[in-house]
């Protein structure tokens, strides 16, 4: 794992204020974390506390410097009504358990009762369901205002909600003379950071995925970065049609093969293909499936082969940076998940700076038991996407600018 470092830059701008640059003390702090966790049907069980957990350190920093914490979130898309399968409360309980101190549940995010329950220092306040309001995800002025008022402080540990420009984390922060990233925040930028800017070589992208058409704005950005770019999952079949080779009966953006066709132009050696494939004649759990270098009319690509493992592997095991976004065949359908779980172990063992983002990424790895030989997994699936896009963030572009 490597060591701490100092942000420099993110997608071409100066680094952001943190928390650990407010005054604290007697303060109320409203930091937007992102709590949007997975609920067993009927939305009393937490399935995975992993969001609750990494806002931890943010969370018992503020405490710790004598603030009082609100705190808040959305939960699902209960489509601006309110929806008692998606309340907070879970996590209410469950924070209460991590932290060993009590934290108190508001009935709404905003209005007199909520603005009541004002917390004391070194005490908590959890807000009920942002989205609860229509007016979260418009980013009403006036329901912004109506948030800040809760507050002193500003901080979005939300990298999960900051390509988002919502109101709880983009209009609330004109509220504040000064809006820092929380720990989390922090973390998640610096390594985004340094692995698209300043990457040690040689810097390999594995892409993955259904369609090149989610992904062309990060092969774009990406091909300024990496030495080589490696590509699976079902856009792999849309590349292959551009350069004229069968893909059977795989998915296909028959749509964007002109453009799968630019790409390889412009990537030119960089950009890699399967070498061999998995394929089925139908696709169904238990499927009958053989490994086949050419694609016939009646078959379905659904998993890199093994020299394509053998391959992607070698490169990786040679890089010193490596980022990982998307999976390389149908992932949810073993045994058509071989491929992914082998990469996942490659980039385990590679030794090299390794960020993964997305899902279907994060579970392979986790299914590993290597997961603490990653240097960093991204919170953020979409966020994170648009951030190896070039694209700058919302609710990062919000918050204050440090000073030189």
């Amino acid at each position: 794992m490597q060591g701490p470092f100092t942000i420099v830059s993110y997608n071409g701008s100066v680094a952001k204020l943190s928390i650990k640059d407010l005054d604290l003390k007697d303060k109320t702090v409203f930091i937007r974390a992102d709590f949007n966790v997975p609920l067993a049907p009927g939305g009393q069980e937490i399935t995975s506390d992993k969001r609750i957990r990494a806002a931890l350190p943010t969370v018992q920093y503020a405490l710790d410097h004598g603030a009082a914490v609100i705190l808040a979130s959305h939960l699902g898309r209960p489509k601006g009504k309110r929806n008692p399968a998606m309340s907070l409360s879970p996590v209410a309980a469950r924070l209460s358990e991590l932290l060993g101190r009590p934290v108190r549940m508001a009935p709404d995010c905003v209005g007199p009762e909520t603005a009541a329950m004002k917390p004391a220092p070194e005490d908590l306040l959890l807000l009920e369901n942002l989205r609860f309001h229509p007016q979260e995800e418009a980013n009403d002025l006036e329901f912004s205002r109506q948030l800040a008022s809760l507050a002193d402080r500003y901080v979005d540990d939300a990298f999960g909600a900051a390509h988002r420009a919502h109101a709880s984390t983009v209009g609330m922060v004109s509220f504040f003379p000064q809006a820092a990233a929380g720990l989390l925040m922090e973390k998640e930028l610096d390594w985004l950071t340094r692995v698209t800017k300043n990457p040690e070589r040689p810097c390999v992208a594995l892409l993955g995925g259904a369609k090149v058409s989610d992904k062309i704005d990060v092969i774009q950005n990406l091909m300024a970065v990496v030495d080589k770019l490696l590509i699976g999952g079902a856009m792999a079949y849309t590349f292959l049609r551009a350069k004229n080779e069968p893909a059977g009966r795989s998915l296909v953006e028959e749509d964007k093969i002109d453009l799968a066709r630019q790409l390889l132009a412009a990537a030119g050696s960089k950009l890699m293909l399967p070498l061999d494939h998995v394929v089925v004649q139908e696709l169904k759990p238990g499927a009958g499936w053989q490994v086949v270098s050419t694609i016939e009319a009646d078959q379905i690509g659904v998993d890199i082969g093994p020299q394509t493992v053998e391959e992607y592997g070698r490169l990786i095991s040679g890089a010193r940076t490596v980022l990982w976004n998307g999976p390389m065949g149908i992932f949810e359908m073993p045994p058509f998940d071989k491929g992914t779980l082998e990469l996942a172990k490659a980039v385990a063992e590679s030794g090299a700076i390794s960020v993964v983002g997305g899902g279907d990424s994060e579970k392979a790895i986790q299914n590993t038991g290597l997961a603490d030989k990653i240097t960093h997994i991204s919170t953020g699936g979409g966020a994170s996407l648009e951030f190896l896009s070039g694209i700058e963030l919302p609710g990062v572009a919000a918050l204050t600018e440090k000073a030189a």
